[in-house]
């Protein structure tokens, strides 16, 4: 209740912000809105069907859905900001900043085929925005940093060991740290090719959710709706070496770019992850038959909306 009436207050006095400065533009019957683009990967776009329907026709790959939070701030705030959601699952940092990616929809074989695989290349992330931009959401790292492959690798691994000790750690824990520095690197110059693009835009960072409880042993090994055959040490493992230093990434790289800041989703979620009963995050399957593979569900994007809207409306205040 707290949060609603911070966001309702936030929203009131940005919305006569709005009026006193369109003013002129609305006496000549032209009210303009602040123009949003919203960029990053598939924790912003929604890809899952328990993150809503996807609602592009023809379809594109990219599997935005209606219930991810860009859309739901749309809703919320549509009369002042207009939006540009080009947000895409799967998407590398490298791909917001100036690769074309293949998107791949929903396909995953053998455990899914897309009937619409291959689709065609979309154009770099950053192309969205120019000149005319107010204010950029970006949600990127994860795919960088592999955190997809660790997921596979780390439940393959905790398969063999038949959930004892910590495998995907002791074979794969060297690699890390320079996993980070790729991503902090990379994403130290997404902020500069946007900043250059969009010089008059601020920028918000958007962190990720926390997805592994604080307690793993709360999770119950093999069960394909939390982590599978991932081991409790695993986990901790996951939570403390992998994700968390991940949100600290790129934290400190919105420390490089005055126009950008960091908008923390983790300290939220902490009670709603994969294994929590009431979770924000869905685990390999949501019931009875959707691959889901770690994604927040439309609770997680409701949470996100929240801190993101409020980040925006402080941008305009």
């Amino acid at each position: 209740m707290a949060r609603f009436r911070t966001r309702l207050a936030l929203l009131c006095s940005a919305a006569a912000l709005a009026a006193g400065a369109l003013a002129p533009a609305q006496s000549a019957g032209a009210a303009e809105e602040y123009q949003w683009v919203a960029l990053g990967d598939s924790y912003t776009a929604g890809v899952i069907r328990a993150a809503g329907n996807v609602f592009e026709v023809p379809r594109d790959g990219c599997e935005r859905t209606d219930r991810s939070y860009p859309q739901v701030i749309d809703r919320d705030l549509g009369g002042l900001f207009e939006l540009t959601n080009i947000s895409c699952g799967a998407a590398t940092i490298e791909n917001v900043t100036d690769e074309a990616q293949e998107p791949i929809g929903r396909h995953f074989p053998p455990f899914s085929e897309d009937p619409d695989h291959p689709f065609p290349a979309v154009p770099p992330q950053s192309e969205a925005v120019g000149p005319d931009t107010d204010v950029i959401t970006v949600g990127a790292g994860g795919n960088t940093l592999g955190f997809a492959d660790f997921l596979t690798q780390c439940a393959k691994l905790g398969g063999e060991s038949d959930g004892k000790g910590t495998p995907c750690r002791d074979a794969l824990s060297g690699g890390v740290p320079e996993r980070l520095k790729k991503v902090r690197r990379e994403y130290d110059r997404m902020l500069e090719v946007l900043h250059k693009r969009a010089p008059h835009a601020r920028i918000l960072a958007v962190g990720y959710p926390a997805v592994v409880p604080q307690d793993a042993s709360s999770c119950t090994y093999g069960d394909l709706t939390q982590f599978g055959t991932v081991t409790p040490g695993d986990l901790d493992w996951l939570r403390e070496d992998v994700l968390e230093p991940l949100n600290r990434a790129i934290n400190n790289s919105t420390g490089t770019q005055d126009a950008a800041s960091f908008v923390d989703l983790y300290d939220s979620s902490r009670n709603h992850s994969v294994c929590d009963d009431s979770k924000w995050v869905e685990g390999f399957v949501t019931l009875p038959d959707q691959l889901s593979f770690v994604h927040p569900n439309a609770l997680g994007h409701r949470n996100a909306a929240d801190h993101v809207e409020e980040a925006m409306l402080n941008t305009i205040s």
